[in-house]
């Protein structure tokens, strides 16, 4: 096949192919078979690495992902991508109404809102060429590699429009997001808690492959900025963009009055458990764009749309039982087991009772009637005791170990029940699980039935006992083939270089969470100097309090803890820290706080930053506090350093400050070379 002939044949591929890819994600329809579209998609890939000139930017082989890392780069919004004012109530609404019509006759338009994250995405000549997250609203990252990936984005218009930015909103169908969590609770790692969680995690992946796989979707919802095209309405600009092949809000209805916006709100509540994705209530906006710019914005809001929100859905329900969970740590959790009800679109019979201080404050008794509401749409609470049952007595968590049947205690100061027998067999097998989740030592393969099945055929009776398993065993429990096996022993292998924090964090030390294994860990550098450390020496880890040190001082006065460390330190798992080498000493001495959603920096990611130069990362704001770093939803913390003057810093200013570090540093570098 010569050049011609070639980029004939890609170009036939690429247009066929998208478009029985938009028949099949938008219209619901197939005009070929899947082994068809597969085999007509390998074909395409072979031609074009054998002539990657002639690739396509709209080519479908892109939206599969890329093996190559995004580098997120910032990308400044030429229109801002602003967030809305959120009323409550009808009340709320009518006022928004009245301070439109002081200025014109208003068309509202009414749309769900759907809960994920804000993206823009760019053409040029119709073809998509970029996509970026909202970040603060002026500034975010290039997300174009990832979001490729979503089916429903055209990687080419139907006309060849000269510019187009649209902004839309990404999210994870609920179907996608019980799949992915129920995989990450089968591989003992932490599952997102919400499906906008998911979404944002799935679309900051450094490998697309990954956000392929997550199976997230968008709905179009503004036009940003046009060329080559003029358009007088909101619901004008929603026609057009659905016509060159976006999927926008999945319902928009035109309103004269609020009165019918309000109706249509309403129906659009009374709905809301039936779509297949959240939403988290209704926008209205006014629909003549040129009545927009009249009414313009504050500095945080435009005065022309608002989000309705809608209160949490409450039902009554009847308690059944309350059962008792064992967890890692020995901690006796109450769960209420309760005849089944649909909250936010989904059934539930269960909800945790956290304590015994919780169900006395809340008088809650096996046969009650009782309030449950989803916590944000997403965690089951049991609200109160609407009545008891006849008969009914004061419910109290029993005091023996229902796994193990050993004394339960409460400590000083403790609201939790607690079981201190080191070989509860409950607590065994979550400590285990805790042990291979992917913020600990991270053993792929090693979910919580795998474990299970490991106990329960007396093969393992401690973490320390993975590593000396015998792979003839592994195989032949159920399930178990020769590749899995292999996985297992490999994932091992490869845990044992985890460095110190991994380790500790694995450990599951009470009171002390990943940051603190890492502080413990950058701290003493090894385990031999982290086990026998005193008191006082942890005690002045910036962050630290008399909970925390005094939990390592009793984890490793126990013997049963020394013996599972030099069963590890045996089985070659690494036992020191490396150091990290440091950037700068720009915050050398400081402590930094950080709060709320940063623009395009994940937690972990400012918190890498400081540290690597010289500062400290802390949780609490205190009069020790040098730096409060907040970014949008912040909440008590940037009050608590507003009120104590505390310096707040955006993630902007204090990527300047290490940039202007980082540049006199190598200025003084070049000087001193002179």
């Amino acid at each position: 096949m010569n050049e011609s002939e070639a980029k004939q044949r890609i170009d036939e591929l690429c247009d066929s192919l998208n478009r029985y890819s938009y028949e099949y994600y938008m219209e619901n329809q197939s005009s070929i078979s899947d082994y068809e579209f597969d085999r007509l998609l390998s074909e395409l890939k072979q031609l074009e690495a054998q002539f990657p000139q002639f690739l396509r930017p709209d080519s479908p082989t892109q939206r599969v992902g890329g093996e190559s890392d995004n580098t997120f780069e910032k990308v400044t919004h030429t229109v801002q991508m602003g967030s809305l004012q959120d009323v409550f109530s009808e009340e709320e609404l009518l006022s928004f109404d009245s301070r439109v019509r002081e200025t014109l006759t208003p068309e509202y338009v009414v749309e769900p809102k759907i809960d994920g994250l804000s993206v823009s995405l760019e053409y040029v000549d119709g073809v998509f060429t970029r996509g970026s997250t909202r970040g603060d609203g002026f500034v975010g990252e290039d997300v174009t590699m990832n979001l490729k990936t979503i089916h429903s984005i055209p990687l080419k218009l139907k006309e060849p429009i000269p510019f187009l930015e649209v902004r839309g909103e990404v999210y994870m169908p609920r179907e996608s997001f019980e799949t992915l969590v129920a995989g990450q609770i089968e591989r003992g790692e932490e599952p997102f808690k919400n499906p906008r969680n998911a979404a944002a995690g799935s679309l900051r992946q450094k490998n697309s492959k990954i956000t392929a796989q997550r199976k997230l979707d968008i709905f179009v919802f503004n036009l940003q900025q046009v060329e080559g095209a003029s358009f007088e309405t909101h619901s004008q600009t929603l026609d057009y963009l659905k016509s060159q092949g976006f999927q926008v809000s999945p319902s928009y209805l035109r309103c004269e009055t609020m009165e019918q916006a309000i109706e249509e709100i309403r129906k659009i509540g009374q709905n809301r458990y039936e779509y297949p994705f959240d939403i988290d209530g209704a926008v209205v906006k006014v629909n003549n764009l040129s009545d927009r710019e009249r009414l313009g914005a504050t500095a945080k809001y435009p005065k022309w749309a608002v989000a309705f929100k809608y209160p949490p859905e409450e039902k009554e329900t009847t308690l059944l039982d309350i059962e008792i969970n064992v967890g890692r740590t020995g901690a006796l959790t109450p769960t209420a087991l309760f005849e089944p009800i649909t909250l936010a679109g989904t059934t539930v019979s269960r909800a945790v009772l956290h304590n015994q201080d919780f169900i006395d404050e809340k008088e809650i008794r096996i046969g009650d009637v009782i309030r449950v509401r989803k916590a944000g749409d997403i965690i089951p609470e049991v609200l109160c005791s609407v009545s008891h049952a006849q008969d009914s007595v004061p419910y109290q968590i029993p005091r023996s170990c229902p796994s193990c049947g050993e004394p339960v205690v409460r400590e000083d100061d403790q609201a939790v029940l607690r079981c201190v027998n080191p070989l509860c067999p409950s607590a065994v097998f979550r400590q285990i699980v805790h042990f291979a989740s992917r913020d600990a030592m991270n053993i792929d393969g090693l979910g919580p039935a795998m474990i299970q099945a490991l106990i329960a055929n007396e093969h393992i009776e401690s973490a320390a006992d993975l590593y000396t398993l015998n792979r003839s065993e592994v195989e032949a429990l159920d399930r178990v083939g020769e590749k899995s096996a292999q996985n297992l022993f490999d994932a091992l292998e490869a845990s044992k270089k985890n460095p110190l924090s991994k380790l500790v964090f694995a450990l599951g030390i009470r009171n002390i969470g990943q940051k603190a294994s890492e502080l413990l860990a950058q701290t003493f550098h090894t385990m031999d100097k982290l086990a026998s450390a005193e008191y006082n020496s942890i005690m002045e880890i910036d962050g630290f309090g008399e909970t925390m040190a005094q939990s390592v001082v009793e984890y490793f006065s126990r013997p049963q803890a020394i013996e599972l460390i030099q069963k590890l330190k045996d089985a070659g798992l690494r036992m020191d820290e490396p150091q990290k080498q440091q950037e700068s000493a720009v915050f050398a001495g400081k402590t930094f706080v950080l709060t709320g959603t940063l623009p395009t920096l994940s937690r972990k990611d400012a918190a890498a930053k400081i540290t690597a130069n010289g500062g400290k990362v802390t949780s609490s704001v205190s009069k020790k506090t040098d730096f409060v770093v907040a970014g949008e939803d912040a909440g008590s913390k940037l009050t608590k350093a507003q009120s104590l003057s505390i310096p707040v810093l955006s993630e902007e200013d204090l990527l300047r400050m290490i940039e202007s570090a980082q540049s006199d540093a190598n200025t003084q570098e070049g000087s001193h070379e002179g």
